[in-house]
């Protein structure tokens, strides 16, 4: 079985604070009159399984495929899922809800939830963008709570502008929120446990507030942590933990990148265009926007028809 590069059909999801930006930046074929704040480009959680889009493959979920061909794709005979990593591209038209998502032993303590650390890469961002993440020095769990209380939780958040090419590392227990104007590319742990502690007011279409999990958000930030581990890259090695690393490419037009087998990888395509060949020089073209999952088996080469810039993940 000549185990090839797969891309999958994405997995819209509509969100109060998304958009069309999808649509307007990367093509995407988005349901209509419906704001899409989230295309899951490669997922594995029980009620959101990525499909393979293209190949011999096509129509299996990547769980179906990697049951099958467990160390032709992972390179783990034993594998048993689920795939580790969740890929998503993030249109924030309007801004998120502040939130926590847990770590492991809070998970462990609480019984409840999935650990879940994250990175968000900057693809776009409109004039004064930005993020928050972290606390201000000072904060404890004491002051948090009369913060949403009194509903000033932003105002002990470390505010962060924001630039196009930045890498901004979230590991779980980081209270933050994305601002306004943003198009991203999130990488993460294969999780969606989120706690919202404060949701600026807003109501939903139906003039409903969302639901607030202040007690499990209370839990699971770390208030202890140090702005120091919360890193800003740009170049290179983006992402260093131990669920995944992150690294930033560049190629020009009429370039190749080779890849040899032994490891599975994931290839995020920021702009630009080409194809990935293999071995019997089968080729799948891509345009920016793409994402593909690298088998551990696959053994050829990608070239690029204009300038192109990437991400790739491993884990």
């Amino acid at each position: 079985m000549n185990i090839y590069p797969f891309k999958f059909e994405p997995i819209y999801k509509h969100r109060i604070w998304g958009g069309r930006k999808l649509e307007e930046f990367f093509r995407k074929k988005l349901p209509p009159d419906e704001k899409i704040g989230e295309s899951w480009e490669l997922a594995d959680l029980p009620h959101d399984r990525s499909v393979i889009a293209d190949g011999t493959l096509a129509g299996l979920t990547m769980a179906e495929a990697i049951r099958q061909y467990p160390k032709e794709i992972t390179g783990d005979e034993d594998f048993c899922g689920p795939f580790p990593l969740l890929i998503k591209l993030l249109d924030a038209q309007d801004i998120l809800s502040v939130q926590v998502h847990p770590d492991p032993e809070t998970c462990k303590r609480t019984g409840r939830g999935d650990p879940k650390t994250e990175c968000w890469y900057i693809i776009e961002a409109e004039p004064d963008a930005v993020i928050y993440k972290g606390l201000k020095p000072g904060v404890t769990k004491k002051t948090f709570a009369e913060g949403i209380k009194q509903g000033t939780v932003d105002q002990m958040l470390l505010k962060v502008p924001v630039s196009v090419g930045q890498c901004h590392f979230l590991p779980a227990g980081t209270p933050h929120s994305i601002g306004a104007g943003l198009l991203i590319a999130e990488v993460q742990t294969p999780s969606d446990t989120t706690y919202r502690v404060f949701d600026w007011n807003r109501v939903d279409d139906s003039g409903k507030s969302r639901d607030l999990h202040i007690e499990e958000a209370l839990e699971s930030i770390h208030f202890d942590a140090s702005k120091d581990n919360l890193s800003v890259e740009t170049v290179g090695r983006l992402v260093d933990c131990p669920y995944f690393k992150l690294d930033k490419g560049h190629q020009a037009k009429g370039c190749e990148l080779l890849f040899k087998g032994g490891r599975m990888r994931v290839l995020m395509v920021l702009s630009g265009s080409g194809r990935i060949c293999d071995a019997q020089d089968e080729a799948v073209d891509f345009v920016s926007g793409d994402t593909f999952l690298i088998p551990a088996s696959y053994d050829g080469a990608v070239t690029f028809d204009v300038e192109t810039q990437y991400l790739t993940i491993t884990v």
